[in-house]
């Protein structure tokens, strides 16, 4: 459930494996796989583009207030995107939910991108193919929606609405009349959870709680892609407002404080997936927060641009690289050459350097040392360019049909950032392999007070 404002693909909230026990990476797979099947068997193939981190959160919920029962899970197949293993996915009414919030969203998704004309969307073709997808899952989510008692009519109602207040925006406009039309939606989606799962008593708290996630999901869309909506000169509702990133900060981490003092008073029955829900809408949302202000970053791989020097939008950063290198036998180590700087003096996945030929490997012309630039701290190259939609989508379907996606780290096929293996997708500012909670178990680890 990304804003409609922007394009968040998988969501906000991207939890890192080494930061889940086995039990909690188990669930969390599950609920994912569970609402791709949804989407798949109640769509098509093509709604699973659909499928988003975020989403899933909905079917989590359903499920962590349900009463224990049996059927909520199935062996789903062999899959390229889990490397061709079998897994037990979720099923049931959260995963259906899900799939109707979802094609909703991503319809406007869609319709944003066809209204700012971006990219390929701006060619008349595309554009009205590409109508044609969002008028179709506007339906199936109202139809599936409709199975399940939920009337998507206050998403695709906000969703119109989004359009409107973004043209009436301007300098002094407050920030949240922006991100209203989001709140709204999420939180008709989380409330419904609790009517779904028959626990009536937590809808105020879970309405809440989706509301100030909504405005997350928004304001973290806005931060992430302000470089490159101010770039391209694209609307973002913190520069059309005047809104600083003090101010954004100020506002995502009320919420997230928001989001955990609401999930008190949620009743859960289901120990695993109320853990579960516990983990992505208190910690990790945290995390979300702080990845896009530019404050964590991961300890299994070397820090982007930015983040080892506070993010790119701290004080007095000026985008230039800092000359850390990556060693492959003493993991990260900084500019005076101390190891371990980032990287716990261990080489990242192993053993060997998995990013040899990097353009700031040790040994080519941007590493310390290097020939150009004073003391070998030239600024990083140029960006790869951005392919369009049509071409990004041919390289996806290569690198999903021979499971590279999955299996190995590769580049974005639409802006060319690399990117590691979904298998192995890391995140996280946690020490390695870290499993000292399983969602709060654990005082030390803990501060929620759960």
């Amino acid at each position: 459930m990304a804003s409609m404002g922007g394009t968040t693909v998988f969501g906000i909230i991207r939890p890192c494996r080494h930061r889940m026990s086995e039990r909690m990476a188990a669930s969390w797979l599950a609920h994912l796989c569970g609402l791709c099947l949804a989407l798949r068997d109640g769509h098509g193939h093509l709604a699973r583009v659909a499928t988003n981190y975020d989403g899933l959160v909905i079917s989590v919920l359903v499920e962590a207030q349900s009463a224990p029962a049996p059927g909520l899970r199935r062996t789903a197949g062999p899959c390229p995107l889990r490397g061709m293993r079998t897994a037990p996915v979720a099923t049931g009414e959260g995963a259906r939910l899900a799939a109707a919030v979802s094609l909703v969203l991503a319809s406007a998704k869609v319709r944003d991108h066809v209204e700012d004309g971006d990219g390929a969307f701006g060619r008349r073709p595309v554009a009205a193919a590409a109508r044609g997808v969002a008028r179709r899952w506007d339906r199936a989510g109202a139809r599936t929606g409709g199975d399940l008692g939920f009337d998507t009519a206050v998403l695709v109602e906000a969703v119109g609405r989004q359009a409107a207040i973004e043209a009436a925006a301007g300098p002094g406009t407050p920030l949240l009349t922006v991100t209203e039309p989001t709140e709204t939606a999420t939180a008709a989606a989380f409330a419904y959870t609790a009517v779904l799962a028959g626990r009536p008593g937590n809808r105020a708290a879970l309405e809440e709680a989706g509301r100030l996630f909504g405005r997350l999901a928004h304001l973290l869309d806005a931060v992430e892609d302000l470089a490159e909506d101010t770039r391209t000169g694209a609307w973002n509702p913190l520069t059309v407002t005047g809104t600083g990133l003090d101010e954004a900060r100020r506002l995502c981490d009320d919420a997230v404080h928001g989001v955990r003092l609401a999930l008190r008073d949620v009743e859960f029955t289901d120990t695993v997936s109320g853990k579960l829900a516990h983990l992505l809408l208190v910690h990790e949302l945290r995390r979300s927060v702080d990845r896009a202000f530019g404050g964590g970053s991961c300890a299994h791989r070397p820090a982007a641009d930015g983040e080892r020097a506070g993010g790119p939008y701290a004080s007095g950063y000026d985008g230039r690289y800092d000359g850390t290198v990556l060693d492959s036998a003493a993991g990260l180590a900084g500019p005076t050459g101390a190891a371990g700087t980032v990287g716990h003096g261990t080489a990242p996945h192993g053993s060997g350097n998995p990013y040899t030929g990097s353009p700031y490997a040790p040994g080519n012309h941007y590493a310390p040392g290097g020939p150009e630039g004073p003391g070998g701290f030239p600024p990083p190259p140029e960006p790869p360019r951005r392919r369009g939609l049509l071409a990004g989508c041919l390289v996806w379907t290569g690198l999903c049909c021979t499971c590279q996606l999955c299996c190995r780290d590769h580049n974005n096929p639409w802006n060319g950032q690399r990117r590691d293996a979904w298998c192995s997708n890391c995140d996280c500012d946690c020490c390695d392999a870290c499993d000292c909670c399983e969602c709060c178990e654990c005082a030390e680890c803990c501060d929620c007070g759960c």
